[in-house]
């Protein structure tokens, strides 16, 4: 008689376990409740909270990781971008007889470099230079919205958060920074020393910013999961495709050429370190001395474009086009 009670209240015990509700969802999890010291009591399955995600057992946890390196390297790429963008539009609209260009770059990477160390102070953990963050395990992490579950095909379970804390929102508090910073510090600075410039020319950087500030933001909300396994093949293509038209349009066609300003080294060695950082992004240095002779390879596009354009002749090229032949 005792086998048989113990018998039924085993196979009450695994009856129980096995009508408990399921954790639909690739991102649904369990919250912790409570715990006291080896007992935790989660909650329903449902949305974990910011700065955690679910593990395989689908329960929420911390994230308590340090970034890797290729994610600190996708950071660097993301704030590159308005830097980048803005010392081509103050080259743009400063003219070749201004001297206030050289002034505005340095306040542009200024206002860049404060809003960065901002970030990371208001970021988790505040007040350090550093960051805690969950790992990147696949592209669907960065759009948690598109696997919310349906389980009656009705109903949704919403489960979105942010499962590459805080690689996605960390860019949106940045680039916020960084148009604050600008619109405090750059029309005084414009105002005092842009004075070779006419009155409508001075803030024509400023409106530029103005402009892709929010395709910066918007390209990063829609595409980036996309941006963070593709940008060191971005940064690789552009940086060629753009020497080679800065120095077709600059015609240099020899050493001589390129060594004559120091402004040409400049915009050289910044391609440079550009083929350096994506070329470090693609083997993410996980074998230093496999991965290290690489960068040999940094000068080489300079180098051949140096040796082979005596036959393509780009003044001529320049010339003709000029003239609309």
């Amino acid at each position: 008689m005792k086998g048989e009670i113990t018998q039924s209240l085993g196979a009450w015990v695994l009856f129980t376990v096995d009508i408990q509700p399921a954790c639909l969802g690739l991102y649904c999890g369990k919250t912790l409740l409570f715990k006291n010291g080896s007992t935790e009591i989660y909650g329903e399955c449902g949305v974990c909270p910011r700065g955690q995600r679910t593990n395989a057992q689908k329960y929420c946890q911390p994230c308590t990781e340090s970034p890797e390196l290729y994610d600190w390297l996708y950071l660097g790429f993301m704030a590159m971008l308005p830097l980048v963008l803005h010392w081509f539009f103050i080259e743009w609209y400063s003219g070749k007889k201004s001297s206030s260009a050289l002034f505005q770059h340095i306040t542009a990477l200024f206002e860049c470099s404060m809003a960065a160390i901002i970030t990371l102070l208001v970021s988790d953990p505040v007040g350090v230079l550093y960051i805690r963050s969950c790992r990147v395990l696949m592209l669907s992490d960065w759009y948690t919205m598109l696997y919310n579950p349906s389980p009656d095909y009705v109903t949704t379970v919403h489960c979105t958060h942010e499962a590459v804390y805080p690689l996605y929102t960390i860019v949106f508090i940045y680039y916020a920074f960084c148009l604050v910073l600008m619109m405090l510090l750059r029309p005084l600075l414009v105002k005092k020393v842009a004075c070779g410039l006419g009155k409508s020319d001075r803030f024509k950087s400023i409106y530029a910013a103005l402009y892709f500030f929010p395709i910066l933001t918007v390209l990063q909300a829609v595409g980036g999961g996309l941006l963070y396994y593709a940008f060191p093949y971005i940064i690789l293509v552009l940086s060629l495709v753009t020497l080679a038209v800065y120095m077709s349009a600059s015609e240099i066609e020899n050493c001589y050429d390129l060594l004559v300003r120091k402004k040409r080294l400049i915009v050289l060695f910044s391609h440079w370190l550009l083929h350096a950082y994506g070329i470090i992004s693609i083997s993410r240095v996980d074998k230093l001395e496999q991965d290290l002779p690489l960068l040999a390879l940094v000068p080489t596009p300079a180098l051949f474009y140096l040796f082979t354009a005596k036959f393509t002749e780009p003044s001529r090229i320049l010339s003709e086009g000029a003239n609309g032949h």
